[in-house]
């Protein structure tokens, strides 16, 4: 097919009445959402699980790190293998081994146990992570995917804001084990949710065949495309800024400055709303600017904020309220460039969408994963967390500016569709 009939051919998307593309975001969204809430929901607990289970901080931090490496691992495995035989089947596979692992979590004994099982849960979270994401990129190019990703990124916010708070709510009642109930619970009807309303969307004719070796040589064209990796790379160095948060938060609010249970899932629930803002604005913005241009003013904005963030932790100037300002900030400049980098990658390769979004998902959570120790590492304080978030921003833009050279990205590449069946 040539490139003036590709542009001229509207994808599957753009054929979907409204109706239709608003459950399509509803179904993803939900897809989208398993992965912060298993990230996020026990995080209150992370000082309950050090006493009950006899260990350290820096141990229970590591099953956060676990959770990252399975969502990490799994979309490599889950991505090539959806382009192979569809979207559902994996999907489905992906969602029944996280209700196993939830169950597993319950019944631990000790923190080997959990980590173990944490490792299970994000395997199969990312089942629904990278099946959402190449569904956008089957049905949606350009700034029309970058739209849909800033809806859905609304999930991603509003899953952090509500699972802490849940999970404080939860605490309330019972123990750390019944976070995990509740996530066993939410898989079951992710499951039921996806198999009466996710139709398929990669139809037969353009299911890859090439086996292991068809799968190393789309990995091995993707890895040679400059942009596409700069833009994975900085999709992951904004991450890696927020899980530094999401790791390091529990012990600083709650050991720092005192807060119980509950007040850490209310601030950090707040936390999220400059990243909900921000992605919502994001749609506007489209109106105006393209993709890479709202990245690189992000991730601009992003980095002053982090080193804002760092002299109030380093001073204690503020208090509290110090420290949240530019922290807020940096979480809506992620708000922005966590949408717009994705679009872009995924809109560059949509021959092979489920091995594309695998390796950006694959090293989103994978840096984010080598970020969430560090926290602990450096000593889980107001400082340690806001050197890796600051370092984490800059790191993302020097990527962008040096790697991803966003004046020479097109904003809006077109690409084949699919017509859901």
């Amino acid at each position: 097919m040539q490139d003036a009939q590709l542009k001229a051919a509207p994808t599957a998307g753009e054929r979907y009445t409204p109706g239709q593309r608003l459950r399509l975001i509803l179904v993803l969204g939900v897809l989208i959402a398993l992965g912060p809430l298993t990230v996020d929901m026990y995080l209150p607990a992370l000082p309950a699980i050090r006493d009950d289970l006899m260990t350290t901080e820096a141990a229970v931090q590591l099953t956060l790190t676990g959770t990252l490496v399975g969502l990490s691992v799994g979309q490599l495995l889950i991505g090539p293998l959806s382009d192979a035989v569809g979207r559902r089947r994996p999907l489905l596979i992906g969602v029944a081994v996280h209700i196993v692992a939830s169950i597993g979590c319950v019944l631990a004994p000790d923190l080997a146990a959990l980590g173990g099982m944490r490792v299970l849960q994000g395997l199969g979270a990312a089942a629904a992570a990278v099946v959402a994401m190449a569904v956008v990129r089957d049905l949606f190019v350009g700034m029309a995917a970058a739209k849909i990703l800033s809806r859905l990124m609304l999930v991603m916010g509003a899953a952090p804001v509500l699972a802490p708070t849940l999970g404080g709510f939860v605490l309330a009642l019972v123990s750390w084990r019944g976070v995990f109930v509740v996530l066993a619970v939410f898989g079951v009807a992710i499951m039921v949710m996806a198999a009466a309303m996710l139709p398929e969307t990669l139809p037969q004719e353009r299911r890859r065949r090439g086996g292991p070796l068809g799968t190393l040589r789309d990995c091995s064209r993707l890895l040679r495309d400059r942009p596409y990796v700069g833009l994975i790379l900085v999709a992951g160095l904004a991450m890696a800024s927020l899980f530094a948060y999401v790791s390091g938060s529990s012990f600083v609010f709650q050991q720092v400055y005192g807060l119980d249970e509950q007040q850490y899932g209310v601030v950090f629930g707040l936390g999220a709303v400059g990243l909900i803002i921000a992605t919502q604005c994001n749609v506007r913005l489209l109106r105006r600017f393209g993709p890479a241009q709202i990245m690189t003013g992000a991730l601009l904005g992003g980095t002053l904020s982090g080193l804002g963030l760092l002299l109030c932790a380093l001073t204690g100037f503020g208090g509290l309220v110090g420290l949240l300002v530019p922290l807020w900030l940096v979480l809506a400049a992620c708000g922005l460039a966590l949408p717009n980098a994705p679009a872009l990658a995924l809109s560059r390769h949509g021959e092979a969408a489920g091995t594309a979004a695998a390796l950006l998902g694959a090293v989103q959570f994978g840096v984010a994963a080598a970020a969430a120790p560090l926290v602990g590492v450096l000593g889980t304080g107001a400082t340690s967390m806001a050197v890796v978030i600051a370092g984490g921003m800059a790191a993302a833009t020097l990527v962008a500016l040096l790697v991803v050279r966003p004046w020479q990205v097109e904003a809006a590449p077109t690409g084949e569709g699919t017509v859901p069946h």
